[in-house]
């Protein structure tokens, strides 16, 4: 398939930025002595997956319970961050500890003893891993007290295994220069959960961080082993905007053609929300618009409907034509990645090949 021929809107990766990108990370981890476990909910391909571990991941993080069964064609070791609790879910990790490692991170007792009544039935054991909430109010205990207490819930259970201590960073979106001060916090809750723990005798081998923006500043939070980054692999316009990568280093992008220029001051491109999809900008979530038109950088994706971009051209010095592709680096690219059944990895020598979404639309 040559690009001239390609149908749109088409998810179009450039494989050379992914192996830039993966190698930054690569070497970050290694001048830091940490271990890298990525998140496969960017990319969802075992392509990519098998690129990453090539690259020294030590092995993957995914979400679900079906993005694990996927993600087990790749690697030995996973780690489920995100609570799996209900039947159906746990028994399918318990199932698919059988033949891997299989670790789950837990914020509740009623999680751990969900999973080691699946892990107890399957005859296999769980290694758990207890969520501190770090500032992002999503998920995790809330103190050091609370963790010990998870944890020592889990250490006097049949069936699974204490292996360590889990956070995610996700509120913090300052430039990198300006981390330190607010990842420091972060370090210092850690570290007093973890010696609480000590004079318990319980031990966290395993301490997992990490988010896209603030990955290359782990080596700030001591306790660290390991982190999970996912975005950095295809990094998106989100990531340009916290100071994360440069625009050089978005390599998924989204190939549209302009199909109206009816309404003044603006053209529509083939792509709404069901390609860009409606995250917003992290810097400015009512103006900032839906994605950055590659070709015309004045412009501003201003609306999206299902099919339809609506793109404001008036600072525009060229006005796109009829017909005319352009490329839109999104948002986000996690949610862009699930909507398509593939994707075109793009070739130093200018020819594309097709990328499997191996992992899409597993939720459950």
């Amino acid at each position: 398939m040559n690009i001239e021929d390609l149908p749109t809107p088409a998810l179009v990766i450039d494989l050379a930025t992914v192996e830039r990108n993966l190698q930054r990370m690569a070497s970050y981890v290694a001048k830091h002595h940490l271990a890298l476990r990525p998140h496969t909910k960017t990319h969802k391909s075992l392509r990519m997956a098998r690129l990453q571990l090539q690259a020294g991941a030590i092995g993957l993080t995914v979400a679900k319970a079906g993005e694990a069964e996927v993600m087990a064609e790749a690697a030995e070791d996973l780690l489920v961050a995100y609570p799996a609790l209900d039947p159906a879910r746990s028994k399918r990790l318990a199932k698919l500890a059988k033949s891997r490692t299989l670790r789950v991170a837990v914020d509740s007792a009623f999680a751990v003893d969900a999973l080691a009544s699946a892990a107890r039935a399957a005859g296999v054991i769980l290694g758990l891993l207890v969520e501190m909430d770090v500032g992002f109010h999503r998920t995790g205990v809330h103190s050091p007290r609370e963790a010990l207490k998870l944890a020592e819930h889990i250490d006097q259970s049949e069936s699974v295994r204490l292996d360590g201590l889990l956070c995610f960073p996700g509120q913090i979106n300052d430039p990198p220069a300006k981390q330190q001060q607010t990842l420091q916090p972060i370090a210092e809750l850690l570290s007093q959960t973890l010696q609480l723990w000590k004079k318990q005798g319980l031990e966290a081998k395993i301490v997992s961080g990490g988010s896209t923006p603030t990955a290359l500043q782990s080596h700030l939070i001591a306790a660290l082993t390991e982190i999970r980054p996912g975005t950095y692999l295809y990094n998106d316009l989100n990531s340009v905007k916290v100071g994360a990568c440069s625009l050089d280093d978005c390599a998924a992008r989204i190939l549209c053609t302009v199909v109206s220029n009816a309404v003044s001051g603006k053209v529509v491109l083939d792509a709404g929300s069901k390609t860009l999809t409606s995250d917003r900008a992290v810097d400015d979530p009512l103006h900032g618009g839906f994605g950055h038109v590659v070709e015309y950088p004045e412009a501003k994706i201003v609306r999206l409907s299902e099919e339809h971009g609506e793109v404001d051209i008036r600072w525009c010095e060229h006005r796109p034509q009829l017909g005319q592709r352009v490329h839109v680096i999104p948002n986000h690219i996690c949610p862009c990645v699930n909507l398509q059944d593939s994707a075109w990895l793009a070739m130093a020598d200018g020819s594309l090949e097709a990328l499997p979404i191996d992992a899409r639309g597993r939720l459950s």
